[in-house]
């Protein structure tokens, strides 16, 4: 027996209902974190650039056209964000070494460490609230949350 509903069922809506509840008080509350976790890396940082730095931290540096598509947010958003990083002395920006006409940015030291503390202290928040969860619980939030996510893959950038 199939659980899968219509999509214009009363079940689905009810479930559509349930999850857009729990997805805003997770929402709130990742908000806060993200804003004590941006201050724990630079008290004058704003939260949205957190994930700015992360995805820097993993490709090491990158194009501001790229880090925009990357998050999907438009290219003078992300522009502020950057200016504020680095006067903020985090991120750097140099001569894009395939196009010299771009450039690339990347974290400093200070910006490597900073992030590093806060990421350290950001998974031993989780290890105190999910402690008790079971490996395979804690997988299975994390690829649904993955299939969330990549259904939002495609939509047009915000401006």
């Amino acid at each position: 027996m199939s659980d899968q509903a219509p999509p214009d069922s009363p079940e689905f809506d009810a479930a559509i209902d349930a999850l857009e509840r729990q997805l805003s008080v997770l929402w709130r509350r990742a908000r806060a974190n993200s804003h004590r976790v941006a201050r724990q890396v630079h008290p004058d940082m704003e939260p949205a650039a957190y994930g700015l730095l992360a995805i820097l931290q993993r490709e090491e540096s990158m194009r501001l056209t790229d880090l925009a598509a990357n998050i999907g947010v438009g290219k003078p958003s992300v522009s502020r964000q950057i200016a504020m990083l680095e006067q903020l002395g985090l991120v750097h920006k140099q001569a894009d070494p395939v196009d010299g006409r771009a450039q690339s940015i990347s974290l400093t030291e200070a910006g490597r460490t900073r992030l590093a503390a806060a990421q350290l202290a950001r998974k031993e928040a989780f290890r105190n609230r999910l402690g008790d969860w079971r490996v395979k619980d804690l997988d299975a939030l994390a690829d649904l949350l993955d299939r969330l996510n990549q259904s939002y893959a495609h939509e047009p950038p915000l401006h």
